[in-house]
């Protein structure tokens, strides 16, 4: 019996060598703000009734002030 494998890597081109820094370093920020729990917190406001926020006194278009109210000064 012999066994053949058809299946090969794609070609390791200079392109994806030189790129694939740059894609780790892009995966890693968005694994940060993915995981960021004011990002979180925008994510849970907005899967929200517009009648749930306004019991909780908030607009939709307000979520993203409200959560990130230290740091934007409107």
């Amino acid at each position: 019996m012999a066994l053949t494998d058809t299946t090969s890597a794609a070609p390791l081109t200079l392109s994806k060598v030189l790129a694939a820094p740059f894609r780790a370093i892009g995966n890693g920020f968005v694994s940060l703000i993915e995981n960021n729990s004011r990002i979180q917190q925008v994510d849970r406001l907005n899967a929200l009734t517009d009648a749930q926020l306004a019991a909780r006194g908030l607009k939709r278009e307000d979520i993203v002030q409200h959560v990130f109210r230290d740091y934007m000064h409107l």
